[in-house]
């Protein structure tokens, strides 16, 4: 299974959820077979690393974000990719009119999958405080359980 991660700029959001799911991933489920990968929908930040404000609230929490440069959604990722999961709306709606039509059901909204959610997105920290890094990570690390549980919940079914 392939899945990709996606915000606007790919430097704060969507590379959150990349680590974080591959080390709910890493520790949880070592033998799932799942690749995981972030994009950004505009070309703002390709090639930098993650917003050092991102990066020291992940690591505060055992997350190394170290590794990860941004990079922008190219048209190949809609089919090299099972699951695309948006950040917001805004971007959702981003993808689903980049996207070939025979795609689109594999767009949706990452907080589809943390039903204690009180919004469906997860909210831009960049222009705020350290408050809103750590408010991502935790509906991050919400919506991260829950997708692995849907994939755990799907292999078992054989689907």
């Amino acid at each position: 299974m392939r899945i990709l991660f996606v915000c606007m700029g790919n430097i704060c959001r969507s590379p959150t959820a990349e680590a974080v799911f591959r080390e709910i991933v890493r520790r949880e489920t070592p033998e799932l077979d799942v690749d995981i990968d972030s994009a950004g929908t505009h070309d703002y930040h390709v090639g930098e690393p993650p917003d050092p404000r991102t990066v020291r609230a992940a690591a505060r929490r055992g997350i190394d974000l170290s590794m990860l440069r941004a990079r922008q959604v190219e048209e190949a990722d809609f089919g090299r990719h099972d699951l695309i999961l948006a950040m917001d709306r805004l971007n959702h709606a981003t993808l689903v009119r980049r996207s070939p039509p025979e795609y689109h059901e594999r767009i949706r909204l990452f907080l589809d999958y943390a039903p204690g959610a009180e919004t469906p997105d997860v909210p831009d920290p960049y222009y705020g405080g350290a408050a809103g890094f750590d408010q991502v990570l935790d509906l991050v690390e919400e919506a991260a359980r829950g997708l692995l549980q849907e994939i755990v919940a799907t292999r078992r079914r054989g689907a």
